[in-house]
């Protein structure tokens, strides 16, 4: 298991989502960090006042200035890793915080485009002044190379697994995509574009910011009109897949009956079929959130025994950061990059507020409004209404933490999801992907059974 200080630095290098960590005592770093790593003040508005007293930090000496930092920000994303953590330990054993086994939202399904969201903006405050474009695109390719490697070692082999405490990587059946996998290929478009695909336009208005990064906007809509084209213009042929039922039997196959298009259910739809064509049924992955659905589980909404007539895609692997689910989640990253720019160009509260209040409550009336219509909002799928649905709820989120901590000063009260916020990376590395419960579990004195757990009364 990699060391604190191990972690600690990676997660400085990253620099997304997941922050840049540093000492508690040095951690104010500006909103603007340039992309060869040196900061530059951030200067308020010369009315703003509040501005200048709401947003905290340190006491700097002369030479080594620093700006303020966005305190909402990582309060936002530490309470997103609380999240994250509550919905893993506790999904399990009340289904309304569990993730929805199809169509629908629960409160699990929320932490991921939170991420996306909080990418974006950070990437917006990191991408405000560049000296070089092609040196930013090259550290940002390797950043997020780096996220992808770390994705790959955490998510493609066992050494999650707690049952057996093993680690090894059947590279046969290593799992391509996951997590960090998906929002690596979301950080790295987003930040080519933030890079790349913006004008030189004054900004003093809302349209004017449209207009700086309308080049942005038409990659997001492009994105979404690409991910509709495959979604319900794809043609989803007959498909089997084999598993291994018994240890010591041969591996059983199931055929799965198809010839659809525009099919948005677990069996047919294009996102799985291009998972299974490009990456492979056995780089997938090997538990399906659908299975937990009544026609596949006696114990529905929780995993169960199959039912007598259960279909025969029922334990087929799928992956919920499939290839084509990502396009959509590029386009959740993208749209926090807009609510980042806001915060850039504009330095008065109230201008904020309702410049990200207007594109927050088109998301959610234009994401519920799909999701009447028939376009269900569906987390596996990354559907367009769960794309719109969910950002909208990111911003209102984001909103109301700006407005507690920022406006009013009550950042006393978050100091913990602050914290977490600044350590996201290592927190989700230990806890998340079980390194830390493995810790514990892991080292014993003649049997497994006396580990540490049991010396500290906990477990039997």
């Amino acid at each position: 298991m990699a060391s604190y200080e191990a972690i600690k630095n990676f997660d400085e290098d990253v620099e997304l989502a997941l922050p840049d960590n540093h000492n508690h005592n040095h951690n104010q770093i500006s909103e603007s960090r340039s992309a060869n790593g040196e900061t530059s003040p951030l200067h308020p508005h010369p009315h703003n006042n509040i501005e200048d007293q709401r947003i905290i930090s340190t006491h700097q000496p002369q030479s080594q200035t620093k700006s303020p930092r966005l305190v909402s920000l990582d309060v936002f994303r530490g309470l997103t890793v609380a999240l994250m953590i509550l919905v893993d330990d506790a999904g399990g054993l009340i289904p309304a915080l569990n993730h929805s086994p199809w169509n629908g939202l629960t409160l699990a399904d929320y932490v991921m485009p939170f991420f996306l969201f909080i990418v974006g903006v950070s990437l917006a405050l990191t991408y405000k002044k560049l000296s070089c474009r092609v040196d930013a695109s090259r550290k940002a390719s390797l950043r997020a190379l780096k996220l992808l490697t770390l994705g790959l070692f955490l998510q493609g082999g066992y050494f999650h697994r707690l049952n057996d405490l093993t680690y090894g990587v059947d590279m046969k059946q290593i799992r391509w995509m996951g997590i960090l996998q998906r929002i690596a290929l979301a950080y790295l478009v987003a930040a080519l574009c933030e890079i790349w695909l913006k004008s030189d336009d004054t900004v003093n208005s809302g349209p004017s910011l449209l207009r700086k990064y309308r080049y942005q906007w038409a990659v997001a809509l492009t994105l979404s009109v690409f991910y509709l084209c495959l979604l319900y213009g794809l043609y989803v042929p007959d498909w089997e897949y084999q598993i291994q039922t018994e240890p010591s039997s041969e591996p059983k196959t199931f055929s799965v009956k198809c010839g659809v298009r525009g099919d948005t259910g677990p069996a047919c739809n294009a996102v799985g079929m291009i998972d299974r064509t490009i990456l492979g049924i056995q780089h997938l992955y090997r538990r399906p959130i659908y299975a937990r659905v009544p026609e596949c589980s006696i114990n529905s909404p929780n995993y169960g025994p199959l039912p007598p007539d259960a279909p025969a895609w029922c334990q087929a692997p799928f992956d919920p950061e499939g290839l084509l689910s990502s396009v959509m989640a590029v386009v959740t990253c993208l749209i926090g990059l807009h609510y980042g720019h806001i915060i850039v160009h504009f330095k008065d509260h109230r201008v904020r507020i309702v410049y990200w209040m207007i594109p927050t409550s088109c998301l959610v009336v234009f994401g519920l409004a799909l999701d009447l219509f028939g376009m269900h909002i569906n987390k596996v799928l990354y559907s367009l209404s769960y794309t719109c649905v969910t950002a909208g709820a990111a911003g209102i989120l984001f909103v109301g933490i700006y407005l507690m901590v920022d406006v009013c000063g009550y950042s006393r009260l978050t100091t913990i999801m602050e914290w977490m916020g600044m350590h996201a990376l290592m927190i989700y590395i230990l806890a998340a992907c079980n390194v830390f419960p493995i810790f514990l579990q892991g080292f014993y004195w003649g049997s497994p059974h006396n580990n540490i757990l049991k010396l500290i009364g906990v477990g039997t």
